[in-house]
């Protein structure tokens, strides 16, 4: 009766922690495995009774086939409480194991959204915009702005457009970026601008290029969010142009995405010149508040003189460039 004894044992231990485990458990986030663990604990039960007995059953030499039928029993019985064991072990441990990972999988996943630059690549540029900077004459900056807010008649598609106000940097005062879909047919008889509204500005230029689809043109730089979300947004707008031979190379710098340890932009967009100005890459970066621009800044100055930093690599690959800050006027 000394293995039926320790074996009982056994068998309450095991079930006692198994409700302490069971019990401690958050009633709403319980592991899908649960019932396999209450299965694996009553097979467990099962196993050791039937080991216990086999254990206390009289072995009798009495002939080669009752000692053949006693050892396959026990090695059996040894061998199903085994299997008990490890499925007990696997159900406690695997919900641990499937969290972890699906924790894993979701925050990289959106650290990648993130910090995705949109049109990074000639694969991901499928769209046509056009890109006109515009200088106001003098005491018209205000008329002309409020001018962008009724479409022109060789206008793009209807609401795919933004309008960004100069602050700080380069000479001129709006820039806007129009999309056009996929393709764009100029026509030599096309209607033309009312003069008074041309005589808004003393100066422009206009450049074609290709960018992301609009989808994802508006997800980087905030256009489908609540307005009220993007009031206080700032975006710095780069044009760039390569050193000779380093096109590949300047490229391929401009759509890294920037550092998110660092640098706190909300959106990056890379579009590539067709025909125009005489520039090859336009940037366009979101902050969501003049406080993220200016700690992104603070970040990245004392790594400047770094040979490896951002600062550094472009200098070696662009020729010319300007940076401008503006707000969004529509």
């Amino acid at each position: 009766m000394g293995a039926r004894r320790i074996a009982t044992s056994l068998h309450l231990q095991v079930t006692l922690s198994l409700n302490n485990y069971i019990d401690a458990l958050d009633p709403t986030h319980q592991p899908p495995s649960l019932s396999l663990i209450r299965a694996g604990a009553c097979c467990f039960g099962v196993a050791v009774r039937t080991v216990s007995g086999s254990l206390d059953a009289p072995f009798k030499l009495k002939n080669r086939t009752g000692i053949s039928m006693k050892l396959a029993i026990r090695f059996f019985s040894f061998g199903f409480l085994s299997l008990c064991l490890a499925t007990f072990v696997q159900a406690q441990s695997s919900p641990t194991t499937s969290t972890t990972s699906t924790s894993t999988t979701t925050t990289t996943s959106s650290s990648a959204d993130k910090s995705a630059v949109a049109g990074a690549t000639n694969s991901a540029r499928t769209d046509v915009y056009t890109v006109h900077f515009t200088h106001a004459a003098l005491g018209k900056a205000a008329e002309l702005g409020e001018s962008f807010k009724s479409p022109g008649p060789n206008g793009p598609i209807a609401g795919h457009e933004v309008v960004l106000r100069h602050q700080y940097g380069d000479s001129w005062d709006y820039a806007v970026i129009s999309h056009y879909g996929t393709k764009m047919t100029i026509e030599a008889a096309r209607q033309q601008q009312a003069s008074a509204q041309r005589d808004l500005s003393d100066w422009h230029n206009d450049t074609i290029v290709n960018g992301p689809s609009w989808a994802e043109f508006s997800r980087a730089l905030g256009l489908a969010d609540d307005v009220k979300k993007t009031a206080g947004a700032v975006y710095v707008v780069s044009f760039y142009r390569s050193a000779p031979g380093q096109r590949e190379a300047a490229e391929k710098n401009l759509a890294t995405p920037p550092d998110p340890a660092t640098d706190k932009a909300a959106g990056t967009v890379l579009m590539q010149h067709l025909e125009g100005a005489p520039w090859q890459y336009l940037g366009v970066v979101r902050y969501n508040s003049w406080q993220d621009m200016a700690t992104s800044q603070a970040n990245s100055v004392p790594q400047t003189s770094k040979k490896d930093s951002p600062w550094s690599q472009m200098r070696e690959t662009v020729a010319y460039h300007t940076d401008t800050l503006c707000d969004r006027l529509q």
